[in-house]
């Protein structure tokens, strides 16, 4: 019986989880292309499972569209002194997005409605002298047309094991240096 209860309830926690489509009527519609394009900056912390700052970073993005093909290159410096790189490949198709980036297993995927991108991938993450493969959950909330919210849950083996959470600011429509290989 008890089993019964536990189940029950999972059922309905997984019931009332947010979807895209409950943002269809939110404004300003988010248009990755158009946000992601030219130079943008963020800054966000990753928490443990406990909603303990494990660390906080600051990041560079320079974004680039031809057509529908894009590609963000991030340059992420860390509170202690850790950089790292990463480069997106995306593909637009209607509102649906795919993306590949080095740290990425297979292929990212998800879509936007109204102002907000929910996507689901992969990552390969060092944690202490090993690799971790975490599923990542990840919803960005355009705020207006030069800020954007992005909220990403880290879970292992259907258990959450942390979250990450950033502000990202365009500062400009032309990009800076692009790190050499991340092109289109």
């Amino acid at each position: 019986m008890q089993r019964m209860m536990v189940l029950a309830a999972l059922f309905l926690v997984a019931g009332c989880a947010a979807t895209v489509d409950d943002y269809a009527d939110k404004t300003p519609k988010l248009e990755l292309p158009r946000f992601f394009s030219g130079q943008l900056v963020a800054h966000g912390m990753v928490q443990d499972r406990s909603d303990n700052v494990l660390r906080h970073f600051s990041a560079s993005i320079r974004g680039e569209w031809q057509g529908n093909q894009g590609i963000l290159d991030e340059q992420f410096i860390f509170d202690d002194g850790e950089e790292q790189h990463r480069c997106w490949r995306l593909t637009k198709e209607g509102d649906s997005y795919t993306g590949t980036a080095g740290d990425v297993v297979g292929t990212a995927a998800g879509r936007t409605v109204g102002n907000a991108l929910n996507w689901q991938y992969q990552l390969l993450v060092p944690v202490d002298g090993t690799e971790w493969t975490l599923n990542i959950n990840d919803w960005m909330y355009l705020i207006d047309e030069n800020n954007l919210l992005n909220r990403a849950t880290m879970s292992k083996f259907g258990l959450e094991v942390g979250q990450i959470t950033l502000s990202i600011r365009k500062v400009g429509e032309t990009g800076g240096p692009r790190t050499p290989g991340c092109s289109l």
